[in-house]
């Protein structure tokens, strides 16, 4: 990698000045395409590492610099690795929720109150809405245009889902969780209309809640993302996942049982919805792999990197997740990615991960073109019938 020669900072500002993409007609379509969940490591000059809630090493202009350097090393280590969707890593944002609250007026950020987060699996310090909610101006526009200018790749930009913020913060205006929800879509509406504009290809909105009220989201947690996706003609994803690996995620995974079957609740309803992408979590997952059917129709972000452990995956062990699944989804609506995002993770891992990611699916790739025909029915015990010929 070149930071381990040079300074980043060096790199990037040299970066610059060269960096002209190139057409994307040169680029190849691979079959099974690779991307990441959203978020990345923080480097250690730039946030505390390891932190879900990490604290910025800078401020002011300092910070913003420090900022745009970490998203276009990340942007590098994922060209590098050979990710074919790429992300900003949320280099700019102190919380994949907060990041965007922090542009929103109307919510008092100098008095925070204790809340249980995702049906109180956790406790969290938030901010509470005292008024009607408005954009302060642009979220995401630096990050947008920073990866216009520097890939060739697609582009995707992540943002926090409306059942998800309103699980992420205290309410003392609007009263009643679905108007909140629906003030939330349109903010989240607005500035997604605004990074189609800036070019970016996919916009993904991340709902971790959607896991945890399942009844909520065929109530009104897809209203509220169709609201969120409204007049966009970019491709447009939802997130859904176990969580972070963080401690308190994965003692209530264990609690979930021997099947975790959420996802049969709410399926269905994606699989009706508007959006065009699903992402979800499968590897070391305790999700049956045939729920995957229920997603007929759509994309879908299959998780091939775990994200709650630091050992690395080989690519031996990403494609064969790739095949368990794609028994289930075509390969022309296969998308290899990670279970979450990896912002907590060591970054030496998260780097390696990437590369894991993006061999495991080449290696899976190269087996489906070498696929035989087939020359008969393949019965539960692995013998072969000829056709034609009653058993």
């Amino acid at each position: 990698m070149l930071e381990h020669c040079l300074s980043p900072r060096i790199i990037f500002a040299y970066r610059d000045f060269v960096a002209v993409p190139k057409s994307r007609q040169e680029q190849p379509d691979p079959m099974l395409k690779t991307t990441i969940a959203g978020s990345l490591p923080k480097p250690e000059w730039l946030a505390e590492p390891k932190k879900l809630w990490p604290a910025w090493r800078g401020a002011g202009a300092e910070l913003e610099r420090a900022k745009r350097d970490a998203t276009l090393l990340w942007l590098k280590e994922q060209e590098d690795a050979g990710i074919d969707i790429v992300t900003d890593g949320e280099q700019s944002r102190q919380h994949f929720v907060h990041g965007f609250l922090e542009f929103v007026d109307g919510i008092d950020f100098s008095r925070k109150v204790k809340m249980g987060i995702r049906n109180n699996r956790y406790d969290a310090m938030v901010p509470v809405v005292t008024s009607e909610l408005r954009l302060k101006g642009r979220v995401h526009q630096t990050e947008a245009r920073l990866l216009k200018s520097h890939t060739s790749k697609r582009r995707k930009i992540t943002l926090p889902g409306p059942m998800t913020i309103v699980d992420t913060i205290a309410d003392e205006h609007y009263g009643d969780k679905v108007k909140l929800a629906m003030a939330f879509a349109a903010l989240l509406n607005q500035e997604a209309r605004a990074l189609e504009k800036d070019g970016v290809d996919v916009i993904q909105f991340d709902e971790p809640a959607f896991n945890v009220y399942m009844d909520d989201v065929k109530r009104w947690g897809i209203d509220a993302l169709h609201r969120a996706i409204q007049g966009l003609k970019c491709t447009t994803c939802v997130h859904i996942c176990y969580g972070y690996g963080i401690q308190a995620n994965v003692d209530w995974k264990k609690t979930l049982g021997v099947e975790w079957r959420q996802y049969e609740e709410i399926f269905p309803a994606l699989a009706k919805s508007k959006l065009d992408q699903v992402s979800l979590e499968c590897i070391h997952s305790h999700v049956p792999v045939e729920l995957l059917r229920l997603l007929k129709g759509k994309d879908v972000l299959v998780g091939v990197i775990d994200v709650a452990s630091d050992q690395i995956e080989t690519p031996a062990e990403v494609a064969d997740t790739i095949r368990s699944a794609l028994k289930y989804v075509p390969a022309k609506h296969f998308y290899a990615c990670t279970n979450c995002g990896m912002a907590p993770m060591d970054r030496e891992v998260a780097v390696a991960k990437l590369r894991a990611l993006a061999a495991g699916a080449a290696l899976a790739r190269k087996s489906l073109g070498k696929r035989p025909k087939k020359q008969g029915r393949t019965t539960i015990s692995g013998r072969k019938r000829k056709r034609g010929r009653k058993a």
